[in-house]
Order: structure tokens, then C-alpha cells, then sequence
């Protein structure tokens, strides 16, 4: 066992351990990976794994939680170059093709016996408390529909967004995952927004705030699972 000083050269073998259990992960489902084949597949013995995560499932866990923050950093990103990204059809539309192209995480976020086992991520209260903040952004720049209240326009898109998820998975194609969500923003459009427009100076700022909730929660996801020091 290696124990490196660097935190670069730590995080770096963090990563490829975590390459090395996705792709195997992938490939041959929870129940048929050992730590002894991600050690392999990594090129470090099995005690090194261990330095990094103290159980298989720990490790495991970690690789579905950088999964969901890739995956929204991927909206980040969006946001960043487009502020407009902040509206909530928008959202919606570039989150689910995030998705949908991470087979990993379509597996968890619809438990996939086969694919992630017996695993639980435990991510509920801090993605709860970010997509709190997020709605109550656009309910404060009046930007959601005003015969629900907020916490009825949260509950009823996850539910929207997880029936689309799930519908695409029932019948899934790499082709039909860009008209899946284009239909979705037009759902959530019709369904859960105000039709406000705002400047443009205002969507910046809005763009900035939702970008600023979505940075708090991965980074405390990645500190939690031991991705990346707190």
C-alpha cells in the first residue's frame, strides 16, 4: 500500500480507481465486481484501494455519486454559457440528456437490481435542499406558474421528470433520447412556468445564483463520499 502525500497524486488515483469500478460496474453489474478486480483494473493493489474507500460498498457508492455530480455539472456548465439554461424547461432539458447519456446513473436513479445491487447513496437531504433553493429562485423572479405553490410545483416536476426518465428507459435509443427531451421542456414549459421574460442583466444573475447552489452541493457530495477532501 501507497500512501501518497500529494493530493494531486491522491486524488488522481481516487479517479482512476473510480474509472476503473464504473467501467467494470458497467460492464458486469454489482453482484460480479470484487475490490480485487477494480485493483486490477486500476493497476494498484487491493490494499490501496482500501485507502481511499473502507468497503466495497463505500466504493461503489462513491462511483454513483460522481455519476449525479458529473451530470450535473454538465448543467453547470450549460448555465455558464447560456443563462437562459436557468428556466425550468431548460433545466429540465439539458439535466435529462445529462442523464440519459450515463447509463450508470439512469441504473440508479431508476434501480436497476442487476446493474447497482443493494447500493444506497445517500444524497436525499442535500439535493432536497438545493432543489429547494433552485425553485424558490424562480418563484421569487416570478417565473412559475401561480395556481401552485412551490412545494406542489417541486413535487409535481420530479414526478413529470421521473416518468419521462422512466418511459425513455422502457423503450431506450441513443436516437430518441434529444426529441424525449425536447418534449419534456415543453411539458414542464406548459405545465409549471408563469411565461414571465426577464432581461437579460436578470437571468445572469439568475444563472449565477442556481450555478452557485449547484457548485454547494457538489462539493459537499464529493466530500462526503471521500471523492475529494472537505
Amino acid at each position: 500500500m501507497e500512501r501518497l502525500r500529494d493530493p494531486r497524486e491522491r486524488a488522481a488515483r481516487a479517479a482512476r480507481i473510480l474509472d476503473a469500478a464504473a467501467d467494470l460496474l458497467l460492464r458486469h453489474g454489482y453482484r460480479r465486481v470484487s475490490i480485487d478486480d477494480v485493483a486490477a483494473g486500476a493497476g494498484i493493489g487491493k490494499g490501496t484501494v482500501y485507502l481511499h474507500w473502507k468497503s466495497r460498498d463505500q466504493l461503489f457508492s462513491a462511483v454513483f455519486t460522481r455519476e449525479v455530480c458529473l451530470a450535473i455539472d454538465e448543467v453547470r456548465q450549460a448555465l455558464a454559457d447560456e443563462p437562459r439554461t436557468a428556466l425550468l424547461h431548460r433545466f429540465a432539458h439539458a439535466y435529462f440528456l445529462a442523464i440519459a447519456r450515463r447509463p450508470l446513473l439512469r441504473g440508479f436513479l431508476l434501480a436497476d437490481a442487476e446493474l447497482i445491487g443493494r447500493l444506497t447513496v445517500d444524497l436525499d437531504d442535500r439535493h432536497a435542499t438545493m432543489a429547494q433553493g433552485y425553485f424558490e429562485l424562480l418563484a421569487g423572479h416570478g417565473l412559475l406558474c401561480a395556481d401552485m405553490d412551490v412545494a406542489e410545483v417541486g413535487y409535481a416536476y420530479q414526478a413529470t421528470f421521473e416518468g419521462f426518465l422512466r418511459a425513455q428507459e422502457d423503450g431506450a435509443s441513443a436516437d430518441g433520447w434529444e426529441p424525449r427531451a425536447d418534449l419534456l421542456a415543453r411539458t414542464v414549459r406548459r405545465a409549471f412556468e408563469s411565461g414571465a421574460v426577464l432581461p437579460d442583466s436578470v437571468m445572469r444573475e439568475l444563472a449565477a445564483a442556481t450555478g452557485a447552489l449547484f457548485t454547494e452541493m457538489i462539493d459537499a457530495d464529493l466530500a462526503a463520499s471521500g471523492i475529494r477532501a472537505g
